[in-house]
Order: C-alpha cells, then structure tokens, then sequence
C-alpha cells in the first residue's frame, strides 16, 4: 500500500499569501488551505516595500496552524513567490533592510542605463529575458548607480523564496525558475553570468550557488523547529517562482500546448527544451525563463488581471463596494467591440485611479470613452483577450507550428467571462484549471524532490486525474476577427 506523503506549501501572490496543506496517496493528490493572509506593500518616505518579516510570521503561523489541525506528520515544506526581487544579508546573516516592491520608482531609467554598457541585443542573446524595468538586474544596478550603502555591506543576495528558506533552515542557496527572472542568468549554460555582473560593476559574491527546482535544500533550524514545537522539518526548494510552479500543475500530456498563467499578470507562452535567443524572439519581446525538470518557458508577461483589480479597489475607496462576479455581469451586458486598450502600456503600470487612466487611453487613441462599471471592465476584459490572440501568433509563427490548444491555469479562470472570450478571440479550445495551479504545482515539485513521481510528466498526469477542468469552445469567431483588426489600430 502507497505511503500517504503530507506536504506544506507557502504561496505568495503580489497581494496575498497562502499555506496549503497537500495529501498524496500514490495516485491523487488533495488540497486544503491552512492559513490565508494579505500581503500589504509598505510606502515610506516615497519608497515601496514588501513587509518582509510579517510574511516570515505568517509563515510561521501556518506551520502552526498545520501542526494544531493534527499535522505534525508533514514531510517537507516549501516556498514559491513572484520573480525579480530580493533581499540583502550582510556577512553575520542579518537582513540589511527591508527588499524593495518591484513596483518601487527606483528602477527608472536604469534600463537605459545599463544599455549604455551592455547594449540591448547583446543583453537579450545573453539571458534570453524580456526587459522588464523592474527586472533584478536594474534594481540591483540603481543601487550601484545611487551609490546605496546597502550594496556595499551586503554579503549574500537571496530573492525572495530562497529568503524565506533561508529563514527557515539557515541555508543559503538560489533556486534554478526563480534566478531565471533576474536577467542576470546566462540562458544557456544556466548559471549566473559574470561577464553581465562584472560589466556592470556588481559584487559578484553575493550570488550563491544555483540548485534545480525540487533540491532538498536543508531542514528547519533548531530555532525554528524548538519554537513551532514541531521536528526539523525538510525544507525544498520548489519551483520558488510562482509562474514555473503554475506551469508544472498544466494537467495535459500533451507537447505543444499554449498556457497563461492567469492572475495580477498573465504570463502566456510554451515549453522548450533549450532557449529561444534570436533576433524574433526579441523583436516580439519573448522571455525564456527557466522552469522545472530544466525546462525552458518561452513566455511573454502581460499586464493581467491588475487593470480589473485596481479598477475594483478604486470602486471601494469611493464606497461603491462590487464584486469580481458582478463586474464579469455588467461587463457582459455592456456593448462589446466599442473601445480598446493595450493592457502593457506604461499608463497602468502604477496603482492609483484605474478608471481615469482606461478612459484617458481611450481619449488619447480617439475611441470612445467607457464611463460605466460596466463599459470599462468589457473595455479591459476584450482587450485582453484580444492581446492573448496576438501573443499566440506571435508563438506560432516563431515556432513555425501551430498551436492546437490554451490551458488557463491560476485565480484568473474564476473570471468565466475572460475565459470564453481568450477562446473567442483566439479561435481555439480552452481548458481552464486547476485554480489552485501554483500551489498544487508547489507540492507536486515536493512529490517529486521526496521520490514519489519521477516526471513532469507523471506530475501532471496526476493533477488531471486529481482537478477538474472547464472547457470553453470557440464562439463568434469572425467577428472578434474584426475586433482584432480594431484592436492592432490602437496599439
């Protein structure tokens, strides 16, 4: 009889965070939250910050709440976040300040400024990532261009899953997916690339040792262990980028799939064996990150969710408190093809007033102006959809193969209405689930690292048979045809 394996798994999102407790028995595995917690960025003094010390406390909590369920048998824990940021140690271990929100203003026009010493295309052939201006790479270089007091003191850099394990075991090592975000990673030999560090005058000994997805990477401290009052747990470094994590629950056995990892942001792409690095792939702004089983995910970020996010949390400020089921209602009712957006353009990278800056893109690309709760959710929910066709031929024809098939994994599948209209607009089936995919794609990484499922294959033979799925077919085609030829005019 199969050995029932428990696992623990953190899931850090941009607003919230989330322990999972996963149950194997041999054939499916099971899901139950534990502990669900916000994820607040901090401002000070025009600066933005994560709260990094309340999320190791949530963490802790969980772990404890998890023992006090009655689950002190778990066999490992493990940690996945967003991608890009980190924090800083100096040489005794301590955390030299709290790590900067990607979203921090710190990072502009540091783009360019590396491309003063590296130029662009040389950076891309490199590391093969799309250029993001809060990518690692351009926060760690403002505080070199700043002359920040913390660079100089740190000893060890550790983005921010490899943080928390750090926390936990006292072990200080960097995960393959998550390093793969820092544009800092040579693409091809999958190590830090010292020729971009020493280019750009960054310490270079404050990169640790790079270890693949699924590396058991210590136990929990003494310390840690004596205060939850529970046994050294192992701890393994997951797939600790919550994108790589998601990707590995796709539940196909299929090779050539399309997947967007749905949520604040989409991140839309395919599986390769090796990086994508040409003149296309730039062109079309690919990023190739590194994923589990040393997969290569040829992917391009998308602004996501965000717009409708910021637009319902804008609501809510004012007092006019709706739901995400009753924005995907009005915006079903509201007339469809009237007006566009770019979800990437740089007018909805910060938070603040979300309504405003849809209706002054649509002023500034003379369409009409949405004005209704309704108008403006239909307004960012078709574009999006329509962006998503756009990314697909782009894959298509750098590829050189049709793509038959879109898996919508993540939170972002509970929007039904994004869901047919990616359908719609791409002209292709959907599959859309699980909706816990980072998390679940979190334990299956722990399954594997224990020796229980030898393959991303057989990982995601198991989710299949362990999450349903909802299928959305085609509708409409010709005319979200039409709409996409009014979409490619406002871009």
């Amino acid at each position: 009889m199969q050995k029932i394996i428990k696992m623990l798994a953190f899931d850090f999102g941009a607003s919230s965070g989330r322990a999972i407790l996963g149950t194997f028995n041999g054939e499916k595995l099971t899901t139950e939250e534990i502990h669900r917690f916000s994820n607040d960025p901090v401002q000070v003094r025009g600066a933005l910050y994560w709260d990094i010390l309340r999320l190791f406390y949530e963490i802790k909590q969980g772990i404890l709440k998890c023992v006090n369920r009655g689950h002190k048998d778990i066999a490992s824990i493990a940690i996945d976040t967003w991608g890009v940021d980190f924090g800083l140690l100096d040489e005794n271990g301590n955390l030299l300040g709290n790590p900067y929100h990607y979203r921090d203003s710190r990072t502009e026009g540091m783009m360019e400024e590396v491309f003063k010493i590296i130029p662009r295309d040389e950076l891309y052939k490199k590391t093969g990532i799309e250029f993001m201006w809060f990518n690692t790479i351009y926060q760690l270089y403002s505080m070199k261009y700043y002359n920040s007091p913390l660079l100089d003191k740190a000893s060890t850099l550790l983005l921010t899953p490899d943080l928390f394990n750090y926390f936990l075991t006292g072990v200080k090592k960097t995960e393959y997916s998550i390093a793969s975000t820092t544009q800092l990673l040579d693409a091809e030999k999958r190590h830090w690339s010292t020729e971009i560090i020493e280019k750009l005058g960054l310490p270079k000994e404050i990169f640790t040792e790079i270890v693949p997805s699924g590396t058991i990477i210590g136990n929990l401290s003494t310390e840690i262990a004596e205060e939850l009052g529970v046994d050294q747990i192992p701890v393994i470094a997951t797939a600790g980028h919550d994108t790589q994590a998601a990707i590995a629950a796709t539940p196909t056995q299929q090779d050539d799939f399309v997947y967007i990892s749905c949520g604040t942001w989409s991140l839309m792409g395919v599986e390769t064996e090796n990086p994508i690095l040409n003149e296309q792939s730039l062109k079309l702004s690919f990023t190739n990150e590194g994923g589990v089983d040393n997969k290569i995910s040829l992917l391009k970020n998308i602004m996501g969710l965000w717009l409708v996010q910021e637009c319902r949390r804008h609501w809510f400020k004012k007092g006019e408190e709706v739901s995400f089921d009753e924005l995907g209602k009005i915006a079903r009712q509201a007339e469809p093809f009237v007006s566009f957006v770019n979800p990437n353009d740089k007018i909805f990278i910060s938070p603040g007033d979300m309504p405003n800056k849809i209706k002054e893109f649509c002023r500034k690309t003379n369409q009409p102006i949405p004005e209704s709760k309704g108008q403006i959710i239909r307004c960012i929910t078709q574009s999006l959809a329509l962006e998503y066709k756009m990314t697909v031929e782009s894959l298509e024809k750098l590829l050189g193969k049709e793509l038959p098939v879109i898996h919508m994994v993540g939170g972002g599948i509970k929007d039904r209405l994004l869901c047919q209209f990616t359908a719609n607009a791409t002209g292709k089936q959907v599959i859309a689930g699980p909706v816990e995919a980072t998390s679940i794609g979190n334990l299956m990484v722990q399954v594997k690292a224990l020796g229980a499922v030898s393959s991303l294959k057989e990982m995601r033979e198991i989710v299949k048979n362990s999450f349903s799925t909802n299928t959305y077919q085609p509708q409409e085609v010709e005319l979200w045809n039409k709409a996409y030829e009014k979409y490619k005019n406002v871009l």
